[in-house]
């Protein structure tokens, strides 16, 4: 039980810049406070002392806004930052290293018995305001955007985002931010599967000039073959106008 109240305590000072002293951290953390808690009442729940295990976790809810079922199977070194909101079903079940935001559920979409909410396996990053629901299995290390709405399962290492939870293709996606880099443009914290129109605009068009880059360079590299004198590294300023991209933005 001590060991796993220091590494709660450790944890914070890993995944929270804003953290100063043990000491605040035992005093003013609602996230700590929550998972504290929990470990007894879950104590608890397992010796068959549910209403105990209950009242237990009622109290905590009330002082944190942190609702965990007693029932739930929590790993070590999980992290709740902020907390308020976080709601974590009775079946759920979290591995060691985990990260939720605020906001967060982990929840059911069906009034049977059994197991009917989310496993988080090792090291999984849930954004703020996600809902994670069912009986799925979110890979380890995957991570999940904030306010996303995940009904299925997810794979190791992955990342999802949006509503419903779509998988983000991370080739496509660092190949459209370096064509941002080359032409000037950062679009930095936006997704291509927002809502904005505009925004879907310009990673369509992003995408276009990726793909025509590397068609470009493809037609270079025959021609070189073929004996043409011709230079091989291609610049996206070279087979596009960058002024018309910046007529788009503004």
């Amino acid at each position: 039980m001590f060991s796993h109240i220091k590494e709660d305590i450790s944890v914070v000072f890993e995944r929270d810049p804003a953290a100063r002293t043990r000491w605040e951290i035992l005093t003013t953390y609602p996230g700590v406070h929550a998972l504290l808690t929990h470990r007894f009442s879950h104590w608890l729940w397992t010796h068959r002392l549910y209403w105990s295990a209950r009242v237990c976790s009622h109290i905590a809810r009330w002082l944190t806004g942190i609702e965990i079922h007693p029932g739930a199977v929590i790993g070590r070194r999980v992290f709740i930052d902020h907390g308020m909101g976080v709601v974590i079903g009775e079946t759920a079940v979290i591995g060691d290293d985990c990260t939720l935001y605020h906001g967060v559920t982990l929840g059911g979409t069906s009034w049977n018995k059994g197991k009917r909410h989310p496993t988080l396996l090792e090291g999984v990053v849930i954004g703020a305001g996600a809902k994670i629901l069912g009986p799925i299995t979110i890979g380890a290390k995957a991570k999940i955007g904030s306010n996303a709405v995940v009904v299925k399962d997810i794979p190791d290492n992955a990342t999802a985002v949006g509503i419903p939870a779509r998988l983000v293709d991370q080739e496509k996606s660092r190949q459209q931010d370096r064509m941002a880099d080359k032409i000037g443009f950062s679009a930095y914290a936006v997704s291509d599967n927002m809502n904005d129109p505009m925004t879907k605009a310009i990673h369509t068009l992003l995408e276009h000039i990726s793909n025509q880059d590397i068609q470009l360079q493809e037609i270079k590299e025959q021609l070189v073959k073929l004996g043409a004198d011709v230079e091989t590294d291609t610049e996206v300023g070279q087979a596009f106008d960058v002024n018309y991209i910046n007529k788009i933005v503004d």
